[in-house]
């Protein structure tokens, strides 16, 4: 991570935890918000106004996080609007890479080799893990936001006309019902696959792992009756357990020990994946050999670097 600016150790996945030993996720640091005029958003400050070309985003194909911010791009065909790079899939000892293993891109953009330098280029004296997504401003030379949840929405809202409007992703009278499911699902799924991974006390694993799996079913039964989580209406809350639920099988289940049931055992959340990947350019956000590259390349948790053959997936990729 930095340190006022300073590389100091090693790239860790576990940066703190919680009383049960639990893993505690940090904070995003940069909040400001793209909009369709300039003006300053729910946080931040105002500036940063929508417009072609003048806006780049970091991610990794890995990262369930940084994945919603390109599927949001591509539903809102954006990808002539904003460009993107994608790192790695390995963590190395100084984070995320650039380079052109598995996809992956050099910067073209401010030609660093690391992603901590590209918070260094926002601030010297940035502190903090150096994570993705970030959404980059060409213009002003800084980071806009680091925070997936808000790039999706600025994605969905903040770019007017350049954006295609046939996706509305936090429609107005579904806004209290997606922020209440999306907290749920984030707590005992999104992060939950993530407190079971990287917990240090068994105690701290066995409430997660429950955590996980009971959501699995809630969601099972839900999606019995119901195309996407609100009906008919692909939303944001639809990304965020997508992401999730594309990685399950292939690293969840076996690296992160979340192996009660695989994703193939839930019929309507396996419909449900295979629906959302038949949406036009999802599939091509999703690369499986990426995704197993860099979550076997977590040295803390498979310190030999060994990447499963299987599993077979019955998925149209």
């Amino acid at each position: 991570m930095l340190v006022n600016g300073q590389w100091v150790e090693n790239w860790q996945p576990v940066q703190a935890t919680d009383q049960e030993g639990g893993f505690v996720r940090q904070t995003s640091s940069f909040r400001h918000w793209i909009t369709s005029d300039g003006q300053a958003g729910v946080t931040g400050e105002a500036g940063f106004q929508a417009e072609k070309g003048r806006y780049h985003v970091y991610i990794a194909l890995i990262c369930p996080w940084a994945s919603r911010t390109l599927i949001a791009r591509e539903l809102k065909g954006l990808s002539d609007i904003i460009s993107v790079s994608v790192v790695e899939p390995k963590l190395t000892d100084f984070g995320w890479r650039f380079g052109h293993e598995f996809s992956a891109d050099t910067d073209d953009i401010n030609h660093k080799t690391y992603m901590h330098e590209i918070y260094t280029l926002a601030d010297l004296q940035f502190t903090g893990r150096a994570t993705v997504p970030v959404l980059w401003d060409k213009k002003r030379q800084t980071i806009v936001n680091n925070e997936s949840a808000d790039i999706v929405r600025m994605l969905n809202q903040g770019f007017g006309e350049l954006a295609d409007a046939h996706y509305d992703l936090y429609p107005i009278h579904l806004q209290a019902e997606i922020d209440d499911l999306n907290a749920e699902i984030y707590q005992k799924l999104n992060n939950g696959v993530y407190r079971a991974g990287f917990a240090t006390t068994q105690i701290a694993y066995e409430h997660a792992v429950m955590d996980v799996f009971a959501m699995l079913e809630h969601l099972e039964q839900r999606l019995a009756y119901s195309h996407y989580l609100f009906g008919d209406h692909f939303t944001e809350t639809d990304i965020r357990l997508f992401v999730t639920l594309i990685r399950f099988d292939v690293a969840y289940h076996g690296l992160f020990k979340c192996n009660i049931k695989q994703l193939c055992q839930y019929p309507h959340l396996s419909r449900y994946v295979k629906a959302i990947l038949a949406l036009p350019k999802i599939a091509q956000t999703v690369n499986m050999e990426h995704i197993k590259q860099g979550y076997y390349s977590i040295k803390s948790l498979n310190p030999l670097g060994i990447v499963p053959v299987g599993p077979q997936l019955d998925f149209p990729l």
